[in-house]
């Protein structure tokens, strides 16, 4: 009995083992440098992540690819969200990651008492960003859905994400931010929101950034509260914020999570990161 067992834990270590292997090998990451004319030729940097059987389903015109657009925090580059981006891959979206910020732009400042603290050209610019990507995306991949995106970002990310939104809402199928400060969530229930917020020290969001409970369960809204430090919210992080994360995401592209505010342990009945994600 014993031993029988041991050789069905053996068999299951190993199907995990190539499990996470196929997976490594079933996701195909591209970084392009775009330069849009519209701008004097602004570079922008994005990085493309798709399943390659569904890419090639894409092309032979057989599937729609559903489109995820990633936006990184200040001082965090585009290519430091993989843990996000090859969850939707995995379940068959194009997820585009972009860069916003180049050298040239210069540090982000913060002006107390002005809206946003003063960051509306920034996000302006993260529109612009998206929209030029997205152009030039639809001549390599003309079979996937523009009109109907997931937008998704950490801190200043997720702001460029939740004013995305707020100014094309019929663009959008579903927001995930992770701990965005300072864009006050929508509420008209258009489209489900998914936000992940720390227990940090330094970073809080602003007043009226977050809705209260009542107002999230009627607008289809779940706020995650972890434990977690802002900072920790991108490949950076520790492996089990990177875990949950992964695992709360899974359930919420099911809409399998409630709407309102819980916290992040309550919500981790499954660890099993991506593996549910595969498209069955």
């Amino acid at each position: 009995m014993k031993r029988g067992m041991a050789i069905l834990l053996s068999v299951c270590v190993l199907a995990t083992v190539a499990y996470f292997t196929a997976s490594k090998w079933a996701i195909r990451h591209k970084t392009l440098t775009l330069y849009d004319p519209q701008r004097t030729d602004r570079p922008v940097e994005i990085d493309i992540a798709v399943r390659r059987d569904r890419e090639m389903e894409s092309i032979a015109e057989m599937i729609t690819l559903p489109v995820a657009i990633l936006n990184h925090g200040n001082t965090v580059k585009f290519t430091e969200y993989s843990f996000l981006a090859n969850v939707f891959a995995m379940r068959g979206y194009l997820v585009v990651s972009v860069q916003h910020d180049i050298d040239s732009d210069g540090p982000m400042i913060t002006q107390v008492g002005e809206e946003y603290v003063g960051r509306r050209s920034h996000y302006n610019r993260g529109i612009a960003n998206i929209m030029f990507a997205l152009d030039e995306l639809k001549t390599s991949y003309p079979n996937a859905d523009y009109h109907q995106l997931t937008m998704v970002g950490h801190s200043n990310g997720g702001d460029i994400s939740m004013y995305f939104a707020k100014r094309y809402p019929d663009m959008i199928k579903k927001v995930v931010t992770l701990d965005n400060l300072r864009v006050p969530f929508i509420t008209d229930g258009k489209f489900k929101i998914l936000s992940f917020r720390s227990k940090d020290p330094v970073f809080k969001a602003d007043p009226g950034v977050v809705p209260n409970d009542e107002v999230c369960q009627k607008a289809g809204i779940t706020v995650v509260k972890t434990t977690y430090q802002h900072n920790d919210l991108s490949d950076r992080g520790p492996d089990g914020v990177k875990n949950t994360i992964q695992s709360i995401l899974d359930r919420f592209l099911d809409d399998n999570t409630p709407s309102g505010q819980v916290e992040a342990e309550k919500l981790q009945n499954n660890p099993g990161l991506i593996a549910a994600a595969v498209p069955q």
